[in-house]
């Protein structure tokens, strides 16, 4: 049988992208679950009942356009009681963004808005390059950032936020290496059609993120490869 991993969907335009290539290229057999659909985005207060993660090898929560403090929205709370039941069990656990998020939250840390968001291709620094190779940047989209729990270690960090951390079998990341041209343009999209978009208010062109996206994704894609590698090998078991 092959290896399992699951892909949460916290938001209907944020797939797993060239994470799901890497898995797949590694072995795992793909799954996915939706928590908030395309038709309930305007809508997201949603009761959600989460796979049992013991089913799986891996778990992967990915992005979201909200928030892990938002109070409003119930199906939060039930993943990161999803996410600690995974971590107690020995499921690996790998959390993108807003699932690095729901990680720290699960296993101790905070979220708080942040003072400097980011968004665009950053450069980070690693402290373990096996799990996040740091010779090159990577895409950041987020208002929102972390603070790891007790016990963890900082793996990767730059001077606006903690950027990737691990803790038993579970590894947070902010940035999101999952990036691939389709999904940046979603993003531009839904940004494009809400008022006052992250974009404007940032005072960043879609443009400038494509041609920045086009210079520096292959290579992203290369170095996201290693850290699938890395967090199976060193963290996941």
């Amino acid at each position: 049988m092959p290896r399992q991993v699951l892909f949460i969907y916290n938001d209907p335009i944020a797939p797993e992208a060239l994470l799901g290539e890497t898995f797949t290229e590694l072995g795992f057999a793909v799954d996915t679950f939706e928590v908030v659909p395309a038709a309930r985005a305007g809508d997201p207060a949603l009761e959600v009942t989460f796979p049992d993660p013991t089913r799986y090898d891996v778990i992967v929560p990915l992005g979201s356009r909200w928030a892990v403090y938002d109070d409003s929205l119930p199906w939060v709370a039930a993943e990161i009681q999803t996410v600690r039941h995974a971590v107690d069990a020995g499921v690996g656990v790998l959390g993108v963004c807003f699932g690095g998020q729901l990680v720290a939250t699960a296993l101790g840390g905070s979220v708080a808005r942040s003072t400097d968001p980011e968004i665009g291709w950053h450069t980070v620094r690693s402290s373990d390059a096996d799990l996040v190779p740091d010779d090159g940047p990577w895409f950041q989209w987020h208002f929102d950032r972390l603070t790891p729990p007790p016990g963890a270690t900082l793996v990767a960090e730059n001077d606006r936020a903690a950027q990737a951390f691990v803790l038993g079998r579970a590894m947070a990341l902010q940035f999101h290496p999952e990036l691939d041209h389709k999904l940046l343009e979603l993003w531009i999209d839904d940004d494009r059609n809400r008022d006052g978009g992250d974009l404007v208010r940032l005072g960043l062109n879609a443009d400038d993120l494509r041609a920045d996206t086009t210079i520096h994704v292959d290579d992203a894609a290369r170095r996201l490869r290693l850290l699938v590698r890395g967090f199976l090998d060193k963290v996941a078991g």
